[in-house]
């Protein structure tokens, strides 16, 4: 996959994030989700600093991913979208990305992942993208490696022959589809 191709699924990771942040309820803020330790307030706070944090890196500036997510102001599905916009833009005008630090393929993962841990905390009911899925877990199948997991993934869990991509990147993820 080209870069160019991987931009139209990082619009839609960034439509689908979007989507399920704008379902979360104030009183589901303080329920737990499948990152370890993470409440719903803070993967939200996680996911609404993402697409800053990528449009930083892809802009080749200096990006601090220890920062703990912060907890979400009001209006954080339309902050996030506003944030999402300025970083699909950012892919658009860069083309082929030669000149841009990263991949696209690295947020689409992120996205997709968190998108999942979000979901599943508050029972999002609808399915994920396929195709979204398919392209994080190519890319965390590629760049995360056993001793690359760090805290952040556990172990990666099995799944069935004829799972979805949704299930596999979860799993690959550590998390229990």
């Amino acid at each position: 996959m080209t870069q160019t191709d991987s931009i139209p699924l990082l619009a839609r990771a960034l439509d689908q994030a979007g989507d399920v942040l704008a379902a979360v309820r104030e009183d589901q803020l303080d329920a737990p989700t499948p990152c370890d330790d993470w409440s719903v307030a803070q993967l939200v706070g996680h996911l609404t600093a993402l697409p800053g944090q990528f449009l930083a890196m892809a802009r080749n500036e200096e990006v601090d991913w220890s920062i703990e997510p912060a907890a979400p102001g009001s209006g954080w599905a339309s902050g996030f979208r506003s944030d999402a916009d300025d970083l699909i833009h950012f892919w658009h005008q860069a083309g082929d990305g030669s000149s841009a630090g990263g991949v696209p393929e690295m947020p689409v993962a992120e996205f997709a992942v968190h998108t999942w841990d979000l979901a599943r905390a508050i029972g999002w009911s609808r399915p994920l993208d396929e195709e979204v899925a398919r392209c994080g877990l190519g890319f965390m199948s590629s760049a995360l490696t056993p001793e690359r997991r760090g805290d952040a993934f556990a172990a990666e869990r099995q799944v069935p022959d004829d799972a979805s991509y949704v299930d596999r990147l979860a799993a690959f993820a550590g998390r229990q589809p």
